[in-house]
């Protein structure tokens, strides 16, 4: 593939990188924003809902495309 701005070719590995780089900050964030709402709960005694939300869509959205990804390969 080759891209007009950049003029170089980008092959599979390319996008194979892209690919896990960004699984892996995916799930870094999860476990920062679950975290934290342990941290709130056990240290401070408070129920964060707005972290609790952003863990359980993460948590959604990955076992979502799991099973698309059994489905449909």
């Amino acid at each position: 593939m080759k891209i007009p701005i950049v003029g170089t070719e980008i092959d599979e590995r390319f996008f194979r990188h892209r690919q896990r780089s960004t699984s892996i900050a995916g799930m870094v964030g999860a476990c920062v924003a679950g975290g934290l709402f342990f941290y709130h709960y056990f240290a401070q005694g408070i129920i964060s809902w707005d972290l609790f939300a952003v863990v359980a869509t993460l948590a959604v959205v990955k076992m979502a495309f799991m099973v698309w990804y059994f489905l449909t390969d």
